[in-house]
C-alpha cells in the first residue's frame, strides 16, 4: 500500500482567488496540442494568426461542450433532467471524454468548412495532439481524487491520507496517463512519419481504436462512476467500455475506408 498526502485541487490560492489544477490541465493541453500541429504542418503551406486562434477556439469550445453533454447524456442525465440549471455548472465536475472527442469532431468540421480546408486532415492533426490534453487530464484526475480504480491488495495500491475511503485502490487515473496519453502518443507521433498520413482519415481512425482499446484496458481497474455502476453484471461491462467499444468499430471503418481509397490527401489543402 503507498500512502500519499492529498493535494490540494487548487494550484493557486491568491486573497481566495483559486486557479485549479483541472483548469492548469486543460490550458497546458490545448497551448501544447496547438504548438504541435503547427510543427506537424510547418512544411505545409502559410496560415495566418486568425487561422490558428479559430482552431484553438473551435477546439476549445467543442471540447468542453461536447464533454460536458456527454457527461450530461452518458453518466448523469436524470439527475440534470431534474435540475437543467446544474448543466451549466461545469467548476463542479464532470466532464465525458467520449462527448469531448464528439465535440471536437462537430468542431473540425465547422472549422474545415469556414476555412475550405479537409477536416479529416484536420482530425489526423488533432490526433497526434490529443494524447498530449489526455495525459494533463488523468494527471488531474489523479491529484484530485477522481475517477479512482477498484480496490487492489497489490503493493501499489493507493490511500490518500486523511480521506474517508481508506482502502487501498488502483491508481487507475495513473494507468490511464501512460496508455492513453504517453503509449498512445509515441504511437500516434510514429504514425504521423508513415505514408498514412497522405490517407485523410487513417490516423483518426487508428487513434480512435487504440484509444478505445487502451481505455477499455483501465476500465478493468476503475471504479464505475457511482450513479452508474455496473451496465451489465456486477463487475464487468460499464458505460466506458461500451462508449470505448463504439469507438473501436467506427475507428476500424474510417481508417479501412482511409486506406482504400484512391485520393490521397493534399498537402496544399491542410
Amino acid at each position: 500500500m503507498i500512502l500519499i498526502h492529498p493535494i490540494s485541487p487548487a494550484a493557486i490560492d491568491i486573497f481566495g482567488l483559486q486557479i485549479r489544477w483541472y483548469a492548469i490541465a486543460y490550458i497546458l493541453a490545448f497551448a501544447c496540442g496547438l504548438w504541435l500541429i503547427k510543427r506537424l504542418t510547418r512544411s505545409g503551406p502559410k496560415v495566418d494568426k486568425k487561422y490558428w486562434d479559430d482552431l484553438l477556439t473551435y477546439m476549445i469550445l467543442g471540447v468542453i461542450i461536447g464533454g460536458r453533454l456527454g457527461y450530461v447524456l452518458f453518466y448523469n442525465l436524470s439527475f440534470f433532467l431534474n435540475h437543467p440549471l446544474e448543466i451549466i455548472a461545469v467548476w463542479r465536475g464532470g466532464m465525458s471524454f467520449h462527448g469531448g472527442l464528439a465535440g471536437a469532431m462537430a468542431a473540425a468540421f465547422l472549422f474545415a468548412k469556414k476555412y475550405k480546408v479537409s477536416a479529416m486532415s484536420i482530425l489526423d492533426q488533432l490526433a497526434v495532439a490529443a494524447p498530449i490534453g489526455l495525459f494533463f487530464g488523468r494527471i488531474a484526475n489523479f491529484i484530485n481524487m477522481e475517477v479512482m480504480g477498484r480496490e487492489t491488495a497489490q503493493p501499489w495500491g493507493v490511500v490518500f491520507k486523511g480521506a474517508a475511503d481508506t482502502m487501498p485502490r488502483h491508481p487507475s487515473p495513473l494507468y490511464e496517463a501512460a496508455l492513453e496519453g504517453v503509449a498512445l502518443f509515441a504511437i500516434m507521433a510514429l504514425l504521423w512519419r508513415t505514408k498514412l498520413r497522405d490517407r485523410a482519415g487513417a490516423l483518426s481512425g487508428i487513434f480512435g481504436m487504440l484509444y478505445g482499446i487502451f481505455r477499455i484496458f483501465c476500465e478493468r481497474f476503475r471504479e464505475p462512476d457511482v450513479q452508474v455502476g455496473f451496465l451489465f453484471g456486477t463487475n464487468w461491462l460499464t458505460m466506458g467500455m461500451l462508449l470505448s467499444l463504439a469507438m473501436i468499430i467506427a475507428g476500424a471503418a474510417i481508417s479501412i475506408n482511409a486506406v482504400r481509397s484512391q485520393d490521397t490527401t493534399d498537402r496544399k489543402n491542410l
